[in-house]
């Protein structure tokens, strides 16, 4: 109990845990517990024998006794569906799954109305076992039979995916290497999305598309007005549509547009500025789509903003027409990177030939454009993370792979190197991709992205009015 806690007498305990009436909730099915089925007997094929450990994580402190929002690790919900903190799922050899969740708080204890964290007076009602096995299709027993379920485990036929969940890593003993490859294998089997995966993306995608037309909305054109109420609105859509936003929405005006993360968001848009905005909607499944426009604020780019635009547009589109199954990931980063170092060139900012600064031992084109092509994207925005390079940057597309295409050129205002006029100035463009059977599929197509098009939506959106999701 913490010190500002007020005292509870006996007689207001005793009180506290009678005439309290039971309910129960109309559960059913989730529809993609089927899917969740599937990845864990895939999981379980890949270590034949094993035991898997997969935590969901605990939920972290943000200040003293406030924690942030649970959001449950991506491989915990990529098996279950589950979205509660402190859960943990046992694969056991031949596949055979338990789920340790949290049961509901009992009325015949202080833990319901006393309990900050889980206490349902608290937070609210929580699932029985019956009922959360019910909704996601797999067994589950009480959180409080976990340690015993653990202690039973052979460390040396035991794989844990650690740093999600200290009480867990502290119960088994570590093999370094076998919980790695645990990682790796969940990683690799995430790179291909099936349909209802690809469906939870194109959620997400949508819904991101309408919080930009939203942002667009609120965006004056001869004024100033904070980048905070802008990361503000985008905000607002993301929680009414989805879960949350999927990462810190960047939001940079003008120079801060050529910070990369950028997401302090606390300064002003202004007239004659570009608007640098990479935001993206995580959908109620925790799927996230990952999209950037630069927008002219003034409504109009100038002559010079248009011309490094156009190049950034076009190494975008070097960069879909290279993508198809088969692809190597490197070679698809080439395409964009070549025209974007030839528009340096003529920029006259390159020192060097095309060919010599995109050799791996030179890549002086880099200084303006710090970031490769893009990356994998699905329940984590940079997804499949853990995979081993021969399957990732040093390997090749393959179809279900969805991936983002993000050129950008970056011209800090400290630069000696650029002319005074190009310093200051930060582009990215950014779509969603689906590598499809045919090559590139943009998910995020509807978001207009040539400079003229840009302008028009804009016009539009501006015209059309602030409005509120619903």
């Amino acid at each position: 109990m913490a010190s500002h806690d007020p005292d509870f007498p006996e007689r207001l305990r005793e009180f506290m845990r009678t005439g309290w009436r039971d309910r129960t909730l109309d559960v059913s099915p989730l529809p993609e517990a089927p899917q969740h089925a599937k990845r864990r007997a895939a999981v379980a094929e890949a270590f034949p024998g094993d035991t898997l450990v997969i935590p969901s994580g605990t939920p972290p402190v943000r200040a003293n006794d406030t924690h942030y929002r649970f959001r449950p690790g991506s491989d915990f919900a990529y098996l279950t569906g589950e979205h509660d903190p402190d859960s943990v799922l046992v694969i056991r050899p031949g596949g055979e799954a338990v789920l340790y969740v949290r049961p509901r708080s009992p009325r015949d204890t202080d833990d319901f109305f006393r309990d900050r964290v889980y206490g349902e007076l608290w937070v609210g009602r929580r699932h029985t076992l019956t009922e959360k096995a019910t909704e996601l299709g797999v067994e589950t027993a009480a959180l409080d039979r976990l340690p015993a379920a653990l202690d039973d485990l052979a460390p040396a036929r035991t794989r844990v995916l650690r740093g999600l969940d200290p009480t867990v890593d502290a119960a088994v003993r570590g093999h370094p290497e076998r919980d790695a490859e645990l990682a790796r294998t969940l990683s690799e089997l995430r790179l291909v999305k099936d349909e209802w995966e690809l469906a939870q993306l194109r959620d997400a995608v949508e819904a991101t598309i309408l919080g930009f037309e939203d942002v667009a909305r609120v965006l004056p054109a001869g004024r100033p007005v904070s980048e905070r109420l802008l990361e503000g609105v985008f905000g607002l859509r993301a929680r009414h549509d989805g879960n949350d936003v999927g990462y810190g929405t960047i939001v940079g005006t003008g120079p801060h547009g050529t910070i990369l993360h950028w997401n302090r968001n606390d300064g002003l848009t202004g007239p004659g500025d570009l608007l640098l905005m990479d935001m993206g909607i995580e959908n109620r499944a925790l799927y996230t789509a990952d999209v950037t426009r630069t927008l002219p604020v003034s409504g109009r780019f100038t002559p010079l903003q248009r011309q490094l635009y156009d190049l950034v547009a076009a190494s975008q589109r070097a960069g879909f027409a290279a993508v198809a199954p088969g692809v190597r990931f490197e070679d698809v980063d080439r395409a964009c990177m070549r025209v974007l170092a030839q528009g340096l060139l003529d920029l006259g900012l390159l020192p060097v030939s095309v060919d010599e600064a995109l050799d791996k031992d030179c890549m002086l084109y880099r200084r303006w454009t710090l970031h490769g092509f893009g990356h994998m994207l699905g329940i984590d925005v940079h997804d499949c993370a853990q995979a081993r390079k021969e399957r990732y940057r040093e390997g090749s597309l393959a179809e279900g792979y969805v991936v983002t295409v993000e050129p950008g050129l970056y011209f800090q205002p400290e630069d000696e190197l650029v002319p005074p006029e190009l310093r200051g100035i930060g582009i990215r463009i950014e779509d969603d991709v689906h590598v499809s059977a045919d090559g590139a599929e943009v998910l995020s197509e509807r978001l207009p992205r040539t400079a003229d098009d840009v302008e028009a939506w804009l016009d539009a959106q501006r015209a059309a009015g602030p409005r509120l999701p619903g």
